[in-house]
């Protein structure tokens, strides 16, 4: 169980951060993606486990199949031209962020009714500063989605999706499965028949 929350949270890595996931892409250039029409699943799934198909797998599985068929492919039972595959990781990271931070300091004047102790008090004639330290743990989650040409046995596309893990995400985790695979595969060669009309 917790592997597959792991995982989960991994997979979350998309929909929260206001910035958004990160998303690399890598591919043949030399494919000629549109000769693809069919598609179907590594067996087992790098997000299965010890046999089993895991919640995760299934979410990642219906995710990717409806982003797929928007591209004109089709789900093949045997045989597939190509063939997808998952992998998630959730690491604990850890953000440290200095900042300067002013305080007041006094002014130069000798406190005789000099010319200079207009300066003292509240006016410094030059600031002292100190360093504020702030240590802030966070998880990140990585997913990445493998396309591989069956018949030759290759990778011809992966996309890599990575983001800060955040409790609305884990809350709201199908949402969060679909928005990142839709963030990967909007680099995908190919892009769904409905936008190419």
């Amino acid at each position: 169980m917790k592997h597959l929350l792991a995982l989960a949270s991994a997979l979350l890595i998309l929909g929260g951060c206001a910035s958004g996931p990160e998303v690399r892409v890598e591919y043949d250039q030399t494919t000629n993606f549109t000769r693809y029409q069919t598609f179907g699943f590594a067996n087992p799934l790098g997000t299965d486990r010890d046999g089993y198909q895991t919640i995760l797998s299934q979410r990642l599985v219906a995710a990717s199949r409806r982003e797929l068929e928007a591209r004109g492919l089709r789900l093949a039972s045997s045989n597939p031209q190509l063939l997808v595959n998952f992998n998630a990781a959730l690491t604990e990271k850890v953000r440290v962020t200095v900042m300067p931070s002013p305080m007041i300091g006094m002014g130069v004047g000798t406190g005789f009714g000099s010319y200079y102790d207009y300066r003292m008090g509240m006016y410094g004639a030059w600031p002292l500063y100190h360093d504020q330290t702030l240590v802030t743990p966070y998880k990140e989650g990585t997913l990445n989605i493998d396309v591989v040409d069956a018949a030759r046995k290759q990778l011809v596309w992966e996309g890599v999706v990575t983001d800060v893990v955040t409790q609305k995400m884990l809350d709201n985790l199908q949402a969060s499965i679909d928005a990142a695979v839709a963030a990967a595969f909007a680099q995908y060669p190919v892009q769904p028949v409905s936008k190419l009309k």
